[in-house]
């Protein structure tokens, strides 16, 4: 078995490509099966979580690297042949480490980038090695000293502590092994290779769940909240997956976490509320150099990668001043921007209650980000499942306040609903921005993405579900009455008076009954249903509201918004 680790290829069926070269299927097998344990408790690493420090989502952060090395493994081997004399084994330690860098997100993932750029250094630099238990203890020792070289400040009882335990493990195991069993030379079977490598994994597995459980005892805030670290455990589970992929076994053998109490021992004044990773890329870059200008706008902060990319996290009130710090020396791109408020609310919602709330639960394909204001269209959409942002009475979010949004979503793709002509441009920069693919359906008003929410398929793609949005709202008339904010110039209605549209033109003005009778008797031609939703101030009751249908079918709703009396919609 050349560098790199082989799994044999019939255990892994299910791998999306046809790889010729054992070794490269032994790498990418075992990552495979370490990100399969992970995302079977992804949720549970989340919820370990006990400040909004480091990261909300560090199950998710972590998967994502590992997502981002198999798919550049694929890539290399779609385009090279498979092989890893083909592709170069110097070329295939860069591209790896290249792609965990760029798919971190969090502390947790970002360290978890670099113990995979040590681990890839040792595993495919040695040209004619076996992946024998000198290989794998020189593999962890160098992703451990990667891993701590990437902190500026280590913190103890965390992941760094872990795959130090881990590598520490390895290192005596090898002290008391017969030499026949730690160097392994060509002709040794598939399964004795196999064997000697669980073995030593599984050494490290153990002193991994024990440096796991005695991290409270170094880290008070994890004692205070009664947990373990989350992107420790997470760590755990990744080995363990490895492990039973190399004895054959589907399960993983690892005790559960309880998650954390929902209490914040962190929260204080110094604690920031976005967590924002991006990269940078350029020539002569040097990490380090910006360490104290980050630090003094924000704290959790990672520079990690080389003089060309530069993976950057840090714990921000201003994101676009962190991104400003790196502009005079590189491109900025790929910019993640996390609200960890929103997402400590969230969890503290999830683990504080037993029912669920819309939007959370099982990851999905297709996920939806509508921007509402009100409480009663928030609610109509959040039942619906859709990520709701709240754009407040004027429907005005920020560019952050929508990546941070499209982020939240447990889902792999995402459809933004801006239902705002004045959000069309910032939901199109958040898009660019976003790593994940994005598609903005250009709904015009609120009741016309309420609309669209409707139609949402969840295991479809984005673009899928966008086309068919797009050609709802397309076929949606929208209707609207509000009071008028001044006299008319041309005196057909004063301050006060209601006023009625359709689809965004001014077609009726005076009482507001006569005034919504109107309105609706215009939308319901041709249509099988008008849905009317009240806002906050409506001056008639819903049984008056009733009355003016005059036989057409009308469905109403508490909409709750501030400046629209009704909002109205026809399909």
């Amino acid at each position: 078995m050349a560098a790199g680790c082989e799994v044999r290829a019939a255990d892994h069926r299910h791998s999306s490509i046809a790889v010729t070269d054992p070794a490269l299927l032994r790498f990418r097998a075992l990552l495979e099966a370490g990100l399969a344990a992970l995302e079977e408790r992804r949720q549970e690493v989340n919820d370990l979580n006990v400040f909004p420090v480091a990261d909300g989502d560090t199950g998710d952060n972590m998967a994502l690297t590992l997502q981002a090395v198999l798919a550049e493994l694929d890539r290399l081997a779609g385009e090279c042949g498979g092989t890893l004399d083909e592709i170069g084994r110097d070329e295939i330690v860069t591209l790896v480490a290249r792609a965990a860098l760029l798919g971190a997100r969090g502390n947790s993932g970002v360290i978890l980038s670099q113990i995979i750029r040590g681990a890839a250094q040792e595993l495919i630099s040695r040209p004619g090695e076996l992946i024998d238990p000198v290989l794998i203890g020189a593999a962890f020792a160098r992703g451990a000293d990667q891993a701590y070289d990437s902190v500026r400040e280590p913190t103890e009882g965390t992941i760094l502590t872990v795959v130090r335990a881990m590598a520490s493990q390895v290192a005596s195991e090898l002290a008391h092994m017969p030499e026949a069993e730690t160097r392994l030379g060509h002709g040794v079977s598939d399964d004795r290779q196999d064997a000697l490598a669980a073995l030593v994994l599984g050494k490290a597995l153990n002193a991994g769940e024990a440096s796991v459980k005695r991290g409270p005892e170094l880290l008070p805030v994890l004692r205070d909240a009664g947990v373990v670290d989350s992107g420790a455990y997470g760590l755990t589970l990744i080995v363990a997956g490895m492990v039973s992929a190399l004895r054959g076994e589907r399960t993983v053998e690892l005790e559960h976490h309880v998650a954390a109490r929902i209490t914040h021992p962190e929260h204080s004044s110094t604690t920031f509320r976005y967590c924002t990773n991006f990269v940078v890329t350029g020539s002569g870059l040097d990490g380090p150099s910006f360490a104290d200008e980050l630090e003094r706008i924000g704290d959790s902060m990672l520079v990690v990668g080389d003089e060309h990319t530069l993976k950057v996290h840090v714990h921000t009130d201003d994101p676009e001043a962190a991104q400003s710090v790196f502009t005079p020396h590189g491109t900025v791109s790929r910019l993640e921007i996390a609200d960890m408020s929103e997402q400590v609310r969230q969890r503290d919602s999830r683990l504080g209650s037993q029912i669920v709330a819309g939007g959370d639960g099982e990851r999905v394909h297709c996920g939806v980000v509508a921007v509402s204001t009100g409480a009663g269209f928030q609610n109509l959409f959040a039942e619906l499942g859709v990520t709701v942002l709240d754009g407040g009475p004027t429907l005005n979010p920020s560019t952050r306040d929508l990546l941070a949004a499209i982020h939240a979503t447990n889902a792999d793709e995402v459809v933004v609903l801006p239902n705002s002509s004045n959000v069309f441009m910032a939901a199109e920069h958040a898009a660019q921005l976003s790593e994940r693919p994005v598609r903005i359906v250009h709904s015009r008003s609120l009741q016309a993405g309420l609309a669209a929410a409707f139609i949402v398929d969840r295991q479809r793609d984005a673009a899928e579900n966008h086309a068919a949005m797009e050609e709802l709202v397309g076929e949606t008339r929208t209707g609207a009455v509000a009071p008028a904010a001044r006299d008319d110039a041309q005196g057909r209605f004063h301050v006060g008076d209601a006023l009625g549209f359709v689809d965004d033109q001014l077609v009726v003005w005076g009482d507001s009954q006569r005034t919504l009778a109107d309105v609706i008797a215009r939308l319901a031609t041709d249509a099988e249903l008008v849905t009317c939703l009240r806002g906050a101030q409506a001056p008639l009751d819903d049984e008056a509201v009733r009355s003016l249908a005059d036989g057409a079918e009308l469905e109403l709703a508490d909409g709750g918004q501030e400046h629209y009396w009704w909002l109205l919609s026809a399909e």
